[in-house]
């Protein structure tokens, strides 16, 4: 505990300041503070430096939003966040404030938010001598019978000052003091009472009037004073005065009693006759607030309620109440009136400070609301018991005294539970028990707690080749159970390679709807299939992500037609199918050979004879593509035959191609080249094959210009180097390039190459063969000749030779380009 005092007089200008400060922990309330100031300060006047004196900084106060709030209406008191201090806001007049009540205070807490401090401070209010005594009149009027005995006690209206302490009056003066003295008698409830005592006998007809003053002072700086003129009357003698029945009167009475309740009643008793012993009633010698809430009847002494009863301002009141006959004689009797308390107050609930808003993440015992509870009743009727909702996450304790703090008791979950409806409860143990209820709402903010969460975690989906891009193959979906910023999610697709590519070369996806777009067209010859990752990732602080496997199958298409590989079709040469006369039905002829690069059912193939010459004679394998004859060849059958294949796939729509296929039915070669010497002829391959005809005599002319030229340059060139060698005398080695043979009669060529050549006197019928004889005879023409060649096939089917149709080919167009030149040269 720490205290600090601070003592100042200021004696010379008659005010004290009296400053006290007391800070002390109580759970959630960090400190308590006491001040004492002047009444009547001006505005702006400095009341304490409560940031030094709670040992608070002042970017405290202002970070915390630091505020003053008070349970009434009005505020006294500002605080000045920038400089940490308290000044007067408004005039305060203790009076007003606290009327007779010592000490006069007022409380109000400092609220400081982020975390929540709550701290009291009580402002002491200091009484000055800004009121003068005055009496209830200005003058009194009294009748006393001259036979009056001495020591005879009239009693006087005391006079009221709201000032208290040194400031409330200190005493009475009577002036003169010929006749009468003045005795002062303090009460119990705090007043006065004042009688004034007959010292010397009257005689009223040597002075039929007195005239005195009565002075009530106070002991203020500087003094006070109020005074009241007192005329005396000197009557003839009566010689009895009334006696009330009880001097003490004692009486209960509940707050809020209705006007005219009667309270009690008082009564006297005068012993003289007639008009010296009517005795009258009347209340003297209280306050104000006590005549405006009570009346006397004249006459019969009946106290009734005048005005409104309150508990809470005053606990009890005391009458004096004067008996008077005509003859000037009184008697006064006291009337304690005590209140009794009722249960008109209901309890009140006022927000310190509420946070309408806490995080989802924040632990259990975080302070969302620092409430003040309070009732006006006394006793049982302002016992008050606060409480909330059972069944939610949260708690009420108490913290001071009339204040409560309302707790999480559990962790929260926005996802669960957005938002709380809380209603805080206050009862007190009244009969019958007054409530009052406040709500509230607390929301629970979001934290960045949740994932993205996928459909599922792994997509599937089949796209048709040939696609367009940009193409739109799906669109992914994930949620995210957060709120704002947190829940909004985007896409990106992770890079990998596929295939040597990048898969953002092949996909993208869109990185707010999820929509995955092709980049280019897929091929399934090329790509079957293909797999990546797309995250899903959140825009919270820091970001959560998720990721969903994405599998792609490209779907096949039609998109291929069937490619034969044998026979094999060239533009510069034929291929013909020997097929002796002798052949029995079903004999194989030549297997059409073709693969389609699709798969399924659009790779299925299918062969049909389209066209050819007898169809009579051959049939094709519908699935093994391979050409049959169907009856025996005999001598009528034409020699040449052509046959037209259609090769289709099973797709939708199907593909197809179309293979020609030469057979030439015959036992012999010479029997053959006559007849497909025409048949090269065809009308569909003139235009093409004169033009390559043309272009290769062009292209022999000039080869044979240049080796003429150069085999001239070359044999001038040797001579010279003889007649050189010939003048030196150096011995002559021969010379032969590269790859060439000198003896054994081997040829200049690397391979040893025999043909067969059968000239005619037809330079169009030539023959030229291989030296061996094979088992299968493939008849290969060139359009610019008719010479003719068997090539020796192996027992093995041409699909297990990959190359062998292409290399067929080209052997073959290169002996009969050599056939062509040997024939030109010719």
């Amino acid at each position: 505990m720490m205290a600090r005092m601070w003592i100042t007089d200021l004696r010379g200008r008659g005010r004290a300041l009296f400053v006290i400060l007391c800070l002390f922990k109580l759970s959630s309330v960090a400190g308590q503070a006491r001040y004492s100031v002047p009444e009547e300060q001006a505005e702006g006047s400095f009341v304490g430096n409560i940031a030094r004196d709670l040992g608070l900084d002042v970017s405290r106060l202002i970070s915390g939003k630091a505020r003053i709030i008070t349970k009434g209406s009005r505020q006294y008191v500002d605080l000045n966040r920038d400089k940490g201090t308290l000044v007067i806001k408004e005039r305060i007049d203790r009076e007003e404030l606290c009327g007779k009540t010592t000490p006069c205070s007022f409380s109000f807490e400092v609220i400081i938010e982020n975390p929540i401090q709550l701290y009291r401070v009580t402002v002491e209010v200091i009484d000055i001598n800004d009121n003068s005594p005055s009496f209830p009149k200005d003058d009194i009027n009294l009748n006393i019978v001259e036979s009056v005995a001495s020591t005879t006690r009239f009693s006087l209206e005391s006079a009221y000052d709201p000032d208290v302490g040194i400031n409330d009056i200190q005493k009475y003066i009577l002036k003169p003091v010929d006749h009468f003295k003045l005795e002062v008698q303090n009460q119990s409830d705090g007043g006065t009472f004042i009688e004034m005592v007959l010292q010397n006998p009257l005689d009223r007809e040597k002075e039929e009037t007195h005239t005195l003053v009565l002075i009530a002072s106070d002991g203020g700086e500087p003094h006070r004073s109020g005074t009241v003129r007192i005329h005396i009357t000197v009557l003839d003698a009566n010689d009895n005065a009334p006696v009330c029945s009880q001097p003490v009167y004692k009486a209960e009475v509940k707050e809020n009693s209705p006007e005219g309740t009667v309270v009690t009643t008082v009564s006297a008793n005068d012993a003289d006759k007639g008009v010296n012993g009517d005795v009258t009633f009347s209340i003297a010698h209280v306050t104000r607030e006590a005549k405006q809430l009570f009346e006397v009847n004249v006459k019969t002494g009946e106290i009734k309620v005048a005005g409104k009863l309150d508990f809470e301002k005053s606990k009890t009141y005391q009458l004096n109440v004067k008996a008077s006959d005509h003859g000037g004689h009184s008697d006064t009797c006291k009337v304690i009136i005590q209140i009794m308390d009722e249960n008109d107050n209901v309890p009140t609930i006022q927000m310190m400070s509420f946070s309408n808003s806490i995080s989802e993440d924040s632990p259990p015992g975080t302070t969302i609301a620092v409430i003040n509870v309070d009732d006006e009743d006394s006793d049982g009727n302002g016992v008050v018991k606060c409480s909330i909702n059972s069944d939610m996450p949260f708690k009420i304790e108490s913290s001071l005294t009339g204040y409560y703090t309302i707790v999480t008791d559990n962790f929260l979950d926005r996802e669960s539970v957005p938002e709380y409806n809380l209603t805080i409860t206050v009862s007190d143990q009244g009969s019958p028990p007054l409530t009052s209820r406040k709500h509230i709402n607390v929301k629970v903010s979001d934290v960045n707690d949740n994932p993205p969460t996928f459909d599922q975690s792994e997509y599937s989906k089949t796209v048709p080749e040939n696609n367009s891009p940009g193409f739109s193959v799906f669109t992914l979906s994930a949620s995210d159970a957060d709120w704002g910023q947190n829940a909004r999610v985007s896409y990106f697709l992770e890079e990998k390679e596929i295939n040597g590519a990048a898969v953002s070369s092949l996909v993208s996806v869109n990185s707010e709807s999820g929509v995955i777009h092709s980049v280019r067209s897929f091929d399934y010859e090329q790509l079957k299939w293909f797999e990546f990752n797309v995250t899903a990732r959140d825009a919270g602080s820091p970001p959560l992500s998720s990721v969903a496997i994405v599998r792609i199958v490209v779907q096949d298409q039609n998109d291929n037609p069937p490619q034969v590989l044998y026979p094999v079709q060239t533009g510069g040469s034929l291929v013909a199918e020997l097929v002796p006369r002798s052949a029995d039905v079903g004999y194989l002829v030549t297997k059409v050979v073709a693969v389609d690069v699709d798969s399924g059912q659009n790779a299925w193939l299918s062969y049909k004879l389209q066209k050819a010459t007898d169809r009579a004679l051959f049939e094709v394998g519908l699935q093994n593509g391979e050409i049959r004859t169907i009856r025996q060849v005999t001598d009528k059958d034409a020699v040449k035959q052509r046959l037209t294949v259609i090769v289709e796939d099973n797709g939708q729509p199907s593909r197809s191609a179309t293979v020609i296929v030469n057979v030439a039915v015959a036992d012999s070669f010479p029997e053959v080249l006559s007849e497909f010497t025409d048949f090269t002829q065809d009308k569909e391959y003139n235009d093409n094959l004169t033009f390559y005809l043309v272009l290769a005599l062009a292209v022999v002319s000039f080869l044979f210009i240049t080796c003429l030229v150069v085999i001239i340059s070359v044999k001038i060139y040797r001579w010279r180097q003889s007649r050189v060698t010939y003048h030196s005398n150096l011995p002559v080695i021969p010379y032969y390039p590269p790859r060439y043979s000198d003896t054994l009669g081997t040829g200049t060529l690397q391979h040893v190459y025999n043909y067969e050549v059968c000239r005619t006197t037809d330079s169009r019928k030539s023959d030229c063969k291989f030296g061996e004889v094979g088992s299968q005879n493939v008849l290969i023409m060139d359009p610019s000749s008719t010479g003719t060649m068997q090539r020796i096939q192996s027992e093995k089917s041409i699909l297990d030779e990959p190359d062998s149709p292409l290399e067929v080919s080209n052997n073959m167009q290169v002996i009969v380009l050599f056939n062509i030149v040997s024939l030109k040269l010719t």
